[in-house]
């Protein structure tokens, strides 16, 4: 059974874009029918309908295996990090970076589930998301998650240029699985996933994944 929280989110365009659609759209038909000027529709209309696609919600079908990590988000795979050191976890990790540029799907998913024990939102710039530095200076929200045995997974939403709003559904003490969405990023931005530094990463720099249905390691 969904959680409450995933079952608001389910709809085929996330609910954060429908705002959007509708200004689009009305300024679409004020165009068509009260300018009476149709060819002035064109660009309302290209923006109703790029709307339409960049929030969309497709679902997933997340594989199989107990100890299978998967993407948070589709995009390209841009730095992997096998020991490194983040001061909301307990031991050294490995980090994957994956960039999500504005053709991707922008709503994420959970890599692993476990319980949810702590939410830390930081505000700042809005770099361009495939900079390294971004991770460090750009607005971002760190989501730690505990497997039912201890370990510690974490992902960390980051804004990019375009990017201006990161939106998160769960809260502290939820309880989540592997491949539910958690949130989303609007327009281009980047996705960070620590993992026990034991995990063998199944990734590549470069390469593409999907959320909810790449492997990115395993323990």
């Amino acid at each position: 059974m969904q959680d409450s929280f995933n079952m608001k989110h389910d709809s085929f365009i996330a609910r954060e874009g429908i705002p959007f659609i509708i200004a689009f759209g009305l300024t679409t038909l004020l165009a068509v029918f009260f300018l009476e000027q149709s060819w002035i529709a064109v660009l309302p209309l290209t923006a109703t309908l790029f709307t339409c696609w960049f929030f969309r919600n497709p679902e997933r079908h997340t594989p199989e295996g107990e100890k299978l990590i998967v993407s948070p988000a589709d995009g390209k795979v841009i730095r992997i990090d096998e020991d490194f050191h983040h001061e909301m976890l307990s031991q050294p990790c490995s980090k994957v970076s994956i960039f999500m540029n504005v053709f991707n799907v922008h709503v994420n998913r959970v890599p692993y589930s476990g319980k949810v024990t702590k939410i830390s939102y930081s505000p700042g710039r809005f770099l361009s998301a495939n900079l390294d530095k971004a991770s460090e200076q750009n607005e971002r929200n760190a989501i730690l998650v505990r497997t039912s045995d201890g370990k510690e997974i974490m992902i960390i939403q980051i804004a990019g240029l375009i990017a201006r709003r990161i939106v998160c559904w769960v809260r502290e003490e939820d309880v989540v699985k592997r491949g539910e969405r958690f949130g989303m990023i609007r327009f281009g931005s980047r996705l960070e996933v620590f993992m026990p530094k034991e995990t063998k990463i199944l990734v590549t720099v470069g390469e593409k994944v999907k959320a909810g249905e790449s492997p990115l390691g395993t323990f």
